[in-house]
């Protein structure tokens, strides 16, 4: 069978290829003795075990993969066969690409696969934080109790991801509708007053100059705005997917002023719970510390874990590791350094990626109680510079100079 893989090396970088192996677990073990790091790895095959779904089947959301989760776990802690429990969910649901998906995975399952295997083959809807807690759990007989940690972890990290969303609605909408409001005053209010202005032959203020000037360059050039929109988007786009882009892109994040508190607390808050979970199921300390930094979402605190990874490899403590790192308060140094002093990390991580999300959650409230008069204030300075541009000259006409 010929596979094909994402993968992580020893440096950190993401290499990807094809090679043969007689199973997914062992192609697996394979990379694993090549001391690559496993993040999707796919059979190269057009059977129903394929992981891209067409565009015209119906998406699995995130909130159908935690619901899975969640009657998973009850299930099998009822004493319920993970292949029968598959086939009940199979069965109770009513979108066609998860009932395909659960059908593999029932089939793999009964054919002696382990669990975790099988949700290899869907990196998609399963990310190898999610495979590695499953396998953990495997290898410990808890998988019951593994399933409800992932969605309670799940669906934790789903609220907090939706609160962000939710403080930034605001401030778009009102961004949306400065620009919007902008254009229209300049491509329809102001062409109408600038004949007059230059019939009336007065001198006319340097505002007004400008704006008559964007007004001029929007309405008879317009294709270059749009071609610069274009050109812009795809930069964006991208530069996001390189490491000068993601650089670029996740310093803004971390220190751009109001939000970059948010960003920072919610990537710490992720980055523990992950740590937690993996350490409490079992997960070895340095595949629990890649894990981590497979889940950060950001540039910075990425390439933190993975430097603190190759640290604990050479013999330190994760608190030695971190001992000077200005993305990681001291507080919570002096936390995780009580926790591998007592043996009780694993713990000590729980209560404080708890206190992070509702750290989180209060400063999402924070936020948008200040962004809204931020906004509200630029959204009046815009439009107010361009009422002001357009009537300074109407002052000069009615007082004659």
């Amino acid at each position: 069978m010929r596979f094909s893989y994402q993968a992580r090396n020893r440096e950190g970088e993401v290499v990807s290829g094809e090679f043969t192996a007689s199973n997914q677990d062992e192609a697996t073990q394979q990379l694993r003795r090549d001391g690559l790091y496993v993040m999707s790895i796919e059979e190269e095959s057009g059977s129903a075990t394929s992981t891209v779904p067409s565009i015209f089947q119906k998406r699995i959301k995130r909130n159908d993969i935690i619901y899975l989760t969640n009657q998973l776990s009850v299930m099998v802690d009822a004493g319920v066969p993970l292949a029968n429990a598959l086939e009940g969910l199979q069965k109770q649901g009513d979108n066609p690409t998860m009932q395909a998906m659960l059908k593999n995975l029932q089939n793999s399952v009964e054919s002696g696969e382990d669990f975790s295997t099988a949700l290899m083959r869907y990196p998609k809807y399963f990310d190898t934080t999610y495979v590695n807690l499953i396998k953990a759990s495997e290898a410990s007989g808890t998988m019951a109790q593994m399933l409800d940690r992932i969605a309670i972890q799940s669906r934790t990290e789903l609220e907090t991801k939706q609160k962000v969303k939710g403080a930034m609605m605001y401030p778009a909408a009102m961004l949306v509708m400065c620009v919007g409001v902008s254009i229209f005053l300049l491509i329809y209010v102001f062409p109408k007053l600038t004949p007059m202005f230059k019939s009336k032959k007065i001198e006319i203020p340097g505002p007004t100059k400008v704006m008559m000037f964007l007004s001029d360059a929007l309405v008879n050039q317009w294709y270059l705005f749009l071609i610069g929109a274009v050109v812009l988007v795809v930069f964006f786009l991208y530069g996001r997917k390189q490491t000068w882009g993601r650089f670029a892109l996740d310093w803004f994040w971390l220190n751009v002023p109001v939000l970059g508190p948010l960003c920072r607390k919610a990537t710490i808050g992720r980055s523990l719970k992950t740590l937690a979970t993996t350490v409490n199921a079992g997960v070895p300390m340095l595949d629990a510390l890649e894990l981590c930094a497979a889940v950060s979402g950001n540039f910075f605190y990425e390439r933190t874990w993975r430097a603190v990874g190759k640290e604990v490899l050479a013999g330190k403590q994760i608190h030695e590791a971190l001992d000077g790192n200005k993305l990681i308060p001291a507080t919570i140094l002096q936390m995780i350094s009580s926790g591998e002093s007592t043996g009780r990390l694993g713990q000590v991580l729980d209560k404080v990626s708890e206190y992070f999300e509702r750290e989180v959650a209060n400063t999402v409230k924070s936020v948008t109680s200040l962004v809204e008069p931020i906004m509200v204030a630029v959204m009046g300075g815009v439009i107010g510079t361009i009422a002001l541009a357009m009537l300074l000259p109407i002052f000069k006409l009615s007082t004659g100079h």
